[in-house]
């Protein structure tokens, strides 16, 4: 039995195995996750900042995402917005 600290909410857990996420927190990561990627699918040449205020999430979270390995940066076009 492992004893770890949510990344999240610091809150003190127990676990099978070791992990970052308490479950409260692993079910609210996911689901920012996947508005993430759902987002992503509609419009793939966003940068941070446009994906945060669009679905009003912390850019922060986004770049954890990034440096985590789950989003990786790719070099597509740009696409001017229409006025």
């Amino acid at each position: 039995m492992y004893v770890s600290v949510c990344k999240h909410c610091f809150k003190v857990f127990r676990s099978v195995a070791p992990r970052g996420f308490c479950d409260d927190c692993k079910e609210e990561d996911m689901t920012e996750f996947d508005r993430i990627e759902e987002y992503l699918k509609k419009y793939p040449n966003s940068n941070a900042l446009q994906i945060a205020e669009s679905l009003e999430i912390d850019v922060y979270n986004i770049i954890k995402y990034m440096e985590e390995g789950r989003l990786i940066i790719s070099q597509g076009r740009f696409d001017r917005l229409e006025d």
